[in-house]
């Protein structure tokens, strides 16, 4: 068990319509919030958590509902290990979620390379696709108040998506200078001649 503290947030809202209730749903997701119980959610204490706090308390007052936010101080060891349990399971599917999304930019990068697709379009294009990885990384690194071991992984694996995405700049770099002409890309005179 850690020393975390938490907060329940208990969500009233009326069923109808139900787009307020969803978007307090997604504002407490976003923030990882996880839900404990029926209208109930549990999320870590702490002022790094209190902007979405507020946001979903906004979303509810719109909605003609009502967020109470209360401390949580557990009594025994089984009540506090039922949030922290619960974070701890959204928190590994979301790094999970994350790893394999570093295997699909790799998997992209290496389907690239194989259809020789060196322009400096797709690069810019798996360049904002890596930095979508990081910005993910980087809020999912905010919500991991645990400390997992996935969240290394993680950074390894965004790592070797920086690596990759280098190599393949080198390469259409290479390619743009004529250093390596593709298959698409005519050779010189001079190449003609040695061919």
């Amino acid at each position: 068990m850690s020393d975390t503290q938490w907060v329940l947030l208990i969500v009233q809202l009326s069923a109808e319509p139900s787009r307020h209730r969803v978007a307090v749903w997604r504002e407490l997701r976003r923030a990882g919030a996880v839900p404990v119980s029926a209208g109930t959610w549990g999320m870590p204490a702490g002022p790094a958590f209190q902007p979405a706090v507020d946001r979903a308390a906004e979303l509810c007052h719109k909605g003609g509902g009502v967020l109470a936010v209360i401390d949580a101080s557990p009594r025994d060891e089984a009540s506090a290990m039922l949030i922290e349990t619960a974070y701890r399971a959204a928190r590994v599917d979301e790094w999970n979620e994350f790893e394999a999304d570093c295997g699909k930019f790799e998997a992209e990068i290496a389907r690239e390379i194989a259809k020789q697709k060196f322009t400096f379009g797709e690069l810019e294009e798996e360049e904002q696709s890596l930095e979508r990885l990081r910005r993910w990384y980087l809020d999912l690194m905010k919500r991991d108040v645990l400390g997992l071991p996935e969240a290394h992984t993680a950074e390894q694996r965004l790592h070797a998506c920086e690596s990759v995405l280098e190599g393949y700049a080198e390469m259409v770099y290479d390619v743009m200078r004529g250093t390596t002409p593709t298959a698409d890309t005519p050779a010189t005179q001079s190449e003609q001649t040695s061919l």
